[in-house]
């Protein structure tokens, strides 16, 4: 990064969580990725984000990041922190109102040069944006709290969430620049936020190549597979997230069931279905696959370490994300990386990533016979896997790495400063 005046861009990001001070999702990698390339691209970097919790204080970021931390209060009946949509609807605006204003004062004091929020965490910035004349971008990530993400809750939930969709929205309207993360999303940037197209900015959400290439190889995935039984010549799905009604995981039950029963080819009779992540819909996925007939099949592998989830990427036959509703979806880009072909749905950011006939298969959401029938005939030609998975990992190279979304990212601040 150029100096500015003898001295180096000063960015202040704003984001309720961050891996590993607050566990391991979407948002917790895009935040911790983004700070960790401006720090090394000489940035100097503010993150202003949640007390950790007791057992997570010894967790630390890279060097070269400063962090200020603001108090997270939960409410009764509220649940785990940001986990529920009561939660989200009260402890994160009240936090966006905190955080945004340790911004504030960082303006104020002629500190920072640009702040990057995240979601509804710069509120307090938002609201007094014309008097801190430092420019706000904007990431709204997935948008969850304007999309149904439970269509059996939807009328429910958007009632619950109204105080979050405001809070985003006005930061929306406050912020210089927004960011959509895929172009798919652009539309409901758009609509949902009332954003003019000349204020959105599409950078997609990355993943650091380097990084996963040295967290496992193939002897890695042979490991793992060889831990738990499963042998050389059995397919393996994997399927990445927390465990949410959301992610569709249900549905995937349902077509993995009607595969059972129909198996017709010697990938479909002997595979294993490997899900790793944890979440409070856990319990009520394991009574489905129990009434499904499928516990000999599926591996409930829980939440993981980083080397372990990369291992069980490079173990995998097919990656499956059947999500209902979805933002951006890190770890599609992930298996991607690890040249896993997807079969994935037609949810969020998912296109810009899994290209039928080139990388994948694209299904509608909640469709358990598409599903069923998209993974058989992908598992069904052994040599087409192989084809896509490294079309798949030239794409992330292409479109979805950190050289790409950081030159990107430190463009659009300059553009705002000029």
């Amino acid at each position: 990064m150029t100096p500015r005046a003898g001295r180096p861009l000063r960015v202040a990001v704003v984001a309720r969580a961050v891996y590993p001070l607050h566990g391991v999702g979407g948002l917790e990698r895009s935040v911790y990725d983004l700070v960790r390339h401006l720090a090394r691209e000489g940035v100097d970097v503010t993150l202003i984000t949640r007390n950790p919790s007791a057992d997570r204080r010894r967790d630390v970021l890279d060097a070269g990041v400063r962090t200020v931390f603001v108090p997270y209060r939960t409410f009764p009946l509220a649940g785990r922190r940001g986990t529920t949509v009561v939660d989200r609807s009260t402890a994160y605006p009240l936090f966006g109102l905190k955080a945004g204003r340790a911004a504030l004062e960082l303006a104020r004091a002629k500190q920072i040069d640009v702040v990057h929020g995240f979601g509804a965490s710069v509120l307090g910035y938002a609201r007094h944006r014309r008097e801190a004349r430092v420019p706000l971008v904007l990431n709204p990530q997935g948008l969850e709290e304007f999309g149904a993400t439970d269509p059996s809750r939807a009328r429910v939930k958007r009632a619950l969430y109204l105080p979050l969709r405001r809070a985003v929205i006005a930061c929306a309207r406050a912020a210089d620049r927004v960011i959509a993360t895929d172009r798919a999303l652009e539309p409901a940037v758009r609509r949902h936020l009332g954003v003019p197209a000349q204020r959105i900015r599409t950078i997609p959400n990355a993943v650091d190549l380097t990084s996963i290439d040295s967290l496992a190889s193939a002897a890695d995935g042979r490991r793992v597979r060889a831990e738990i039984g499963v042998a050389p010549h059995e397919t393996v799905l994997l399927s990445v997230g927390r465990l949410e009604t959301n992610k569709g995981f249900h549905v995937l039950i349902d077509a993995l069931a009607a595969l059972r029963l129909h198996a017709g080819s010697p990938a479909m009779d002997e595979w294993k279905w490997v899900l790793a992540g944890d979440g409070p819909y856990r319990r009520t996925l394991e009574r489905r696959i129990e009434r499904a007939g499928l516990r000999d099949r599926v591996i409930m592998a829980g939440r993981v370490d980083d080397r372990t989830l990369h291992a069980w990427y490079e173990a995998a036959t097919l990656f499956v994300h059947p999500t209902l509703y979805e933002g951006s979806s890190l770890v599609t880009l992930e298996a991607m990386a690890h040249c896993r072909p997807v079969v994935a749905t037609i949810a969020g950011g998912l296109p810009d990533k899994v290209k039928p006939g080139v990388n994948g298969w694209l299904v509608a959401p909640d469709d358990p016979a598409a599903l069923a029938a998209a993974i058989s005939g992908a598992v069904g030609d052994p040599r087409k896997l192989e084809a896509y998975g490294d079309a798949g990992r030239a794409i992330v190279e292409r479109e979805f790495s950190w050289d790409a979304a950081g030159r990107a990212t430190l463009q659009l601040y300059e553009e705002l400063l000029v």
